[in-house]
């Protein structure tokens, strides 16, 4: 059974720096990708990271590049998500996704993922 768990969020200012873990077990294959999602008040859920299993390649939307960055700790099984320079637009709520490589790579796809509880980040001053 796939399990996954979020835990880092909270409240931060502007410009500060939050760090999001998520351990994942039990996906039955060794090539998988683990993606965040975030989704804001009123807002449809977007891809925000990706990293691959299978080389560690990693896959970033626009709106967060050079300030987010997605690392995984393989003895442990764990994926971390550094936030830094944060925005109030970057405010929601985060899953941790695990699920199958799109023609082996990393994709913001929502479907046939698993999903984390969820963790509530809010940037605001």
């Amino acid at each position: 059974q796939v399990q996954l768990v979020e835990s880092g969020g909270g409240l931060v200012q502007p410009g500060g720096s939050l760090r999001l873990s998520c351990a994942a077990s039990g996906f039955p294959s060794n090539s998988y990708a683990i993606t965040w999602f975030r989704q804001a008040p009123g807002k449809e859920r977007e891809g925000v990271s990706c990293i691959s299993s299978r080389d560690g390649t990693t896959l970033y939307a626009d709106s967060v590049k050079d300030r987010f960055i997605i690392s995984r700790d393989t003895t442990k099984n764990t994926v971390s998500l550094q936030m830094n320079n944060l925005k109030p637009e970057d405010t929601g709520v985060y899953y941790c996704t695990i699920g199958p490589l799109v023609f082996g790579r990393c994709a913001f796809v929502q479907s046939f993922r698993s999903w984390g509880q969820g963790t509530q980040v809010t940037v605001s001053s």
